[in-house]
């Protein structure tokens, strides 16, 4: 079964400096699982592909071709990058603004998700979605979480794009890379 996850991706320049922000929570905190993945805003978290091994499901072309006619379907949005924020005590994003065309892109893609294919994540529906794009999580200890906050918390961060497409990402057993996308009113 294999792994992948659905986002949106900024273009090359936002990523690159983004990832010098994650190589540096690397070198200096030692939190490095940001960079197993290029810089997103997570629409659908990870699933495996087929949902359920126990039964016949299509291959992963399928689920790409309704993606991409889904996506057809959908007008490019702007989306604005504004300073970071926390989920304390274990991780440091860059805030996304929570557009009422993301938020609904967002939700729309959860019930085609879940609908169409089978795909659901459960703490979603326990959670709102807050958009963001991570720079450190998972391996940065309180400690470190608590001595790099200060130096980011008011840290400028600004910029925005143009979403023009839906990226899914697959897990290749050591990180995340960029397996398909669809282009937004193509």
């Amino acid at each position: 079964m294999d792994r992948y996850f659905l986002a949106l991706l900024p273009p090359e320049d936002i990523q690159e400096e983004v990832c010098c922000i994650q190589q540096k929570f690397a070198e200096q905190y030692q939190s490095c699982k940001a960079l197993n993945s290029p810089p997103h805003i997570t629409l659908q978290p990870p699933f495996d592909w087929p949902p359920d091994a126990s039964t016949a499901h299509p291959p992963i072309t399928a689920l790409i071709q309704g993606l991409t006619a889904w996506a057809h379907s959908l007008q490019p949005w702007p989306v604005q990058l504004s300073g970071f924020n926390v989920f304390e005590p274990r991780v440091i994003y860059i805030h996304v603004q929570p557009t009422p065309a993301l938020l609904a892109l967002q939700t729309q893609l959860q019930h085609y998700c879940a609908t169409v294919w089978d795909i659901r994540d459960t703490r979603l529906q326990s959670r709102s979605f807050i958009p963001h794009m991570t720079v450190a999580f998972r391996d940065l200890t309180r400690a470190n979480f608590y001595a790099s906050w200060p130096h980011f918390q008011d840290r400028p961060f600004e910029h925005h794009f143009i979403a023009s497409c839906l990226t899914l990402l697959k897990h290749n057993g050591q990180r995340w890379e960029t397996f398909s996308q669809a282009i937004f009113g193509a």
